[in-house]
């Protein structure tokens, strides 16, 4: 079970890296005090900031806890270059294409960063 999970979040992050090159646009949650936040599955004391490919992906998690959130979009640009830069001083994670159970991976942003730039010289 849990090698699937780890499978199936690679293969939700191989498929964040190509939509998000394409469309040029990153999605988050977003309501009126801020964006959706949470604690790490796998650090003490970190926080996790999700991301999504798509809008459909970013509503399936708006529930629970975060049924008062909104899918709002990202200039793929401005996350790379503000967003991804600030998480990473501020010892933050990225949480990328995670699934309505809130499971996926938990990337460094400067390693997303690196691959964004990697996906969009192709």
């Amino acid at each position: 079970m849990e090698l699937d999970l780890t499978i199936n979040s690679k293969r939700r992050y191989e498929n964040f890296i190509k939509r998000v090159s394409e469309s040029k646009t990153v999605w988050g949650l977003e309501n009126e005090d801020g964006w959706s936040v949470c604690e790490s599955n796998e650090y003490e004391d970190t926080e996790v900031l999700p991301f999504w490919s798509d809008e459909a992906y970013a509503r399936q998690c708006a529930i629970k806890g975060w049924s008062d959130y909104k899918p709002s979009t990202i200039p793929l640009e401005v996350f790379m270059n503000n967003w991804l830069n600030g998480m990473n001083e501020d010892g933050l994670l990225v949480g990328v294409n995670w699934n309505a159970k809130l499971i996926g991976l938990e990337v460094e942003p400067y390693d997303l960063l690196k691959e964004l730039e990697e996906a969009l010289k192709k």
